[in-house]
């Protein structure tokens, strides 16, 4: 018997996730023969649910919620025996993995969509004992977004974490950085490393151009030098998609990534915090298999 496990997050969506809810069963019910539905309370219960669903051979698990459920799902899905088909109801402020898989943003066209989808691999990154599927990032600026409340992101989207991290260039300090690629190894001062999947980092998706979900490659970005002026000038190759060749940017595309620093950071995973530093990330190729639109 075919069954899909939908774990939502109920205060995702402006709290609207239980509104949308009954249509993505019924839409998901005449696919499936079984729909189960798992709601989070707290942390880690969005993993928790994805394992059972590993764990009861589940042929679907269906994500609704923001960027954090999805990254708790692929938690629980990840190096698994058996791995669920994934699929994403967006509902969050962000909602980059969907938007690098070219799903709608809107939750009713989302379910809609898996009357009709094909199925695409997509790859994920390991981080030591943990998992992500966007974006890692090491630095001040990284962590105030750690200081975005809930209420900014209702009110100001994806340019409350652009406005928090705005405010740590007043205080703005460099820190020595060790970082090993598939290339060799680069050793200096950095404000912000921040190593993305794909094309879409906090809702802009001009960042990595080029980057696709199932590449095998970390597109890594060590931001050499930060000011406002700096920042006005950069702008535009970043709209343009060219920030890569910019002088104060060093561009490093790699399937596996340590890095090392003395000072006390974390690591900033799809939005979450994360590893303690030192870390090493690697790419887990084709590692999940997600709906995605159909060509028809």
């Amino acid at each position: 018997m075919s069954k899909v496990m939908i774990i939502i997050n109920p205060s995702s969506g402006k709290e609207k996730a239980g509104e949308i809810l009954p249509n993505a069963e019924k839409v998901l019910g005449d696919i499936y023969e079984h729909v189960i539905v798992r709601k989070t309370e707290g942390e880690g219960d969005a993993s928790k649910f994805a394992k059972e669903a590993c764990e009861g051979k589940f042929d679907a698990v269906i994500s609704m919620g923001g960027d954090g459920t999805v990254n708790e799902t692929v938690n629980g899905l990840a190096e698994q025996e058996h791995r669920p088909k994934f699929g994403i109801i967006p509902l969050g402020t962000v909602n980059d993995f969907a938007r690098a898989l070219h799903i709608p943003l809107d939750p009713v066209e989302a379910i809609e969509m898996l009357k009709n989808s094909d199925v695409k691999e997509a790859d994920i990154g390991k981080i030591n004992d943990q998992y992500f599927m966007n974006v890692l990032a090491v630095g001040a600026i990284a962590e105030a977004t750690y200081n975005v409340s809930v209420e900014q992101k209702t009110r100001l989207g994806s340019l409350s974490y652009f406005l928090e991290g705005a405010k740590t260039l007043v205080k703005k300090t460099p820190f020595p950085i060790t970082v090993e690629h598939d290339q060799g190894r680069w050793i200096g001062e950095t404000y912000l490393l921040v190593a993305t999947m794909t094309n879409s980092v906090g809702g802009f998706e001009q960042l990595a151009p080029d980057a696709e979900v199932n590449d095998g490659k970390l597109h890594t970005f060590i931001i050499k030098s930060l000011s406002i002026p700096l920042i006005l000038k950069i702008i535009p190759s970043l709209i343009r998609g060219e920030i890569k060749n910019h002088e104060e940017i060093e561009y490093i595309q790699t399937s596996k990534l340590r890095v090392s620093t003395p000072e006390d950071l974390l690591v900033n995973m799809d939005g979450e915090r994360g590893s303690e530093m030192p870390f090493q990330a690697e790419v887990l190729h084709n590692h999940l298999s997600l709906f995605v639109p159909g060509e028809s």
